[in-house]
């Protein structure tokens, strides 16, 4: 039991959520999953637990992600998810309640915002900060965001895909779509029940996206068998799918986030625009492991693409720096009273 409680941040994502704690660093790294009695509203399970009855629930148990593009979809599931994850992080106090930061798209809007605001409260937070995800994946990612040269970031999240150009310490352009990595999933089930006959789980085209799938075709066509059940029969199949295939379900994701980016660039002052030309653009997000996409998006705007290091932990990486460094986080953030 200890007296004052320590401040962390809190990248509230999507597919995963993760958590930094001053003084320790990243000691979180969980599923955005909680699993729900619908008779009782009991939480049974949040995180790699709740994931693994995704899809395997009786009737009267709801194994759900409660955050959909990025933003809070159910209020209840995800401050009950919150409130675990915190206490299983942080030391019980007698006087203090921690300080948060937690991250939020860029595109959301005040009502968004202030749910997010709200729920970290109410799971016992002292203080809140908000600060958008870009923002942080830049300095996460190691990015000169207070120079006046023009940096372009491209975050390729669960939910969103958030594209910034940044300089002297703020976003000059920005533009967000809420279709992502979960969507890339949802694209390759539907691909393979309307090319295949078979319909496969969303942990299954997952698996497909990362261990085969491409953005860019290459000289190698891998191959990946995957179990699901046969539309007409009902009775469970195993098929081959090779890397083409999974390159084409991704392809109306791929596409969106290349327009978005194109957005951007349009909105881009010239003089910034130049920089972005000799310096590239960095990719972080859980999208970044998609094989060959930075060389898809070179290829297409002729820009140089660099993939940040460590790229999924981009976001949660700025929160801690911040948290670490009280004028980045007066810079970057701003406060929400309750």
């Amino acid at each position: 039991m200890s007296i004052l409680a320590k401040d962390i941040g809190i990248d509230l994502g999507t597919s995963t959520t993760m958590v930094y704690v001053k003084g320790k660093g990243i000691v979180l790294r969980e599923p955005s999953v909680v699993a729900i009695n619908g008779i009782t509203n009991e939480v049974l399970a949040v995180g790699d637990m709740a994931k693994e009855m995704l899809g395997r629930t009786p009737e009267n148990i709801l194994a759900l992600k409660p955050l959909k593009g990025g933003v809070i979809a159910n209020f209840y599931a995800t401050k009950m998810m919150l409130e675990q994850f915190i206490s299983k992080v942080t030391e019980k106090t007698i006087f203090s309640k921690p300080r948060v930061v937690v991250c939020v798209p860029s595109g959301v809007t005040d009502v968004e915002e202030r749910a997010v605001e709200e729920v970290v409260y109410s799971s016992g937070a002292k203080e809140v900060y908000i600060m958008e995800e870009l923002m942080a994946a830049a300095i996460g990612a190691g990015l000169k965001v207070d120079g006046p040269e023009g940096t372009m970031i491209v975050d390729i999240g669960g939910g969103t895909t958030e594209v910034a150009v940044i300089s002297l310490g703020g976003i000059v352009s920005s533009s967000s779509v809420r279709l992502a990595g979960d969507d890339i999933d949802k694209d390759i089930v539907e691909y393979i029940k309307n090319r295949k006959n078979v319909i496969i789980g969303e942990a299954a085209a997952e698996e497909l996206k990362n261990t085969i799938g491409a953005a860019y075709s290459s000289m190698t066509e891998e191959k990946m068998q995957v179990k699901g059940r046969e539309l007409t029969t009902g009775l469970p199949a195993t098929i081959t799918v090779c890397t083409s295939e999974v390159q084409e379900a991704m392809q109306r994701i791929i596409e969106e986030i290349l327009r978005t980016i194109n957005e951007t660039l349009e909105r881009t002052p010239p003089e910034l625009a130049a920089d972005i030309m000799e310096k590239g653009i960095v990719l972080s997000g859980g999208g970044a492991f998609i094989k060959n996409i930075d060389r898809y998006i070179t290829s297409i705007i002729n820009i140089p693409v660099h993939i940040a290091d460590n790229p999924l932990d981009c976001v949660i990486r700025g929160t801690g720096i911040a948290l670490n460094n009280i004028e980045v986080l007066k810079k970057a953030a701003k406060k929400r009273r309750k």
